[in-house]
């Protein structure tokens, strides 16, 4: 058993994580930012410590408070995601990858944390060349078209800072593309619903790779890097990297639409920006392979299509 603090613990990642902790028998406290979080955390058999993530004097009396051996960081706050002004809808989580993530590890490094797992995008952040999966040792995206910019220079600063960490041993997770409950892709989101009525086209050839992870599968390998990981990367995702050309029809047809129209990749550039082409036609998916053999960890969804379909 160990002490455990989760920043971030009210999310969709949180709901899943907490109760998780909690089974496997971890003394668990969740960071929450006021006094009406506090109900929610408790009901999933944590214990509430109050702080801003941005005010590095709270979280450190956060830190003290818990007394952690692990700190799990799952800040974000991410909504929807509109692509013609990504670097907006990214600017709040960019902000706390960057003084979230140090105050969080200058209170780690006073208190004597000695495991620092940190969230971050496996999804949207590798170079968009060479072939379409990638693993841990392939760099990010070095020339992200400008909207994409700030994300993913967040991305590598939050990255570096605790991989780096001296005296406690830092782990980031590159979770995919969320799907499953509190997610953009739930049943019933505003996501599904724009496929459902044929308002998500398939831009350009399609070939940009996506990588999912079920939401409750990225919890468990969350747990899993909690008891058994290693200073280092973890991809955090299914076993079937899939071109937008191939699951955005399947996904059509679950969900009992028509196929998506598709549309060149200048009027995708005029209706989704930059960004939205990028994620269209150009991302890179990655392997789980790491993690599968590392962290013991194997995803109960195996595949978007198996996970999607049942509607979990």
């Amino acid at each position: 058993m160990m002490r455990v603090l989760v920043a971030g613990a009210t999310g969709a990642m949180g709901k899943e994580l907490l109760p998780r902790l909690v089974d496997a028998g971890h003394e668990v406290f969740a960071m929450v930012r006021s006094e009406s979080g506090k109900g929610a955390v408790t009901r999933m058999g944590a214990v509430p410590v109050i702080a801003d993530a941005l005010d590095g004097a709270q979280v450190g009396k956060a830190v003290r408070e818990a007394d952690p051996e692990v700190i799990v960081n799952q800040l974000t706050a991410i909504g929807h995601i509109d692509t013609r002004h990504f670097e907006r809808s990214f600017a709040a989580t960019d902000r706390l990858r960057i003084e979230g993530t140090d105050n969080l590890l200058a209170a780690a490094r006073d208190t004597g944390v000695r495991r620092f797992i940190a969230q971050s995008n496996g999804a949207f952040t590798y170079a968009r060349t060479g072939g379409p999966v990638k693993t841990e040792e392939d760099p990010l995206d070095r020339s992200p078209v400008a909207q994409m910019a700030s994300m993913i220079a967040a991305v590598e600063y939050m990255e570096k800072a605790v991989l780096g960490a001296d005296g406690i041993e830092g782990i980031v997770l590159r979770y995919g593309a969320f799907y499953g409950p509190g997610t953009s892709m739930a049943p019933g989101s505003e996501q599904l619903e724009m496929i459902r009525k044929r308002r998500f086209p398939v831009v350009g050839d399609g070939g940009g790779v996506w990588s999912f992870v079920h939401i409750a599968d990225a919890a468990d390998a969350t747990v899993a890097a909690v008891e058994n990981g290693g200073r280092g990367v973890y991809n955090i995702v299914d076993d079937d990297p899939a071109p937008v050309a191939r699951w955005l029809p399947e996904l059509a047809a679950m969900l009992g639409a028509k196929k998506p129209m598709r549309v060149p990749r200048f009027i995708g550039r005029l209706a989704a920006g930059p960004a939205g082409v990028v994620l269209m036609t150009e991302l890179r998916g990655a392997s789980n392979a790491k993690a599968k053999r590392e962290l013991g960890w194997t995803p109960s969804h195996p595949s978007w299509r198996q996970g999607l379909r049942v509607g979990t």
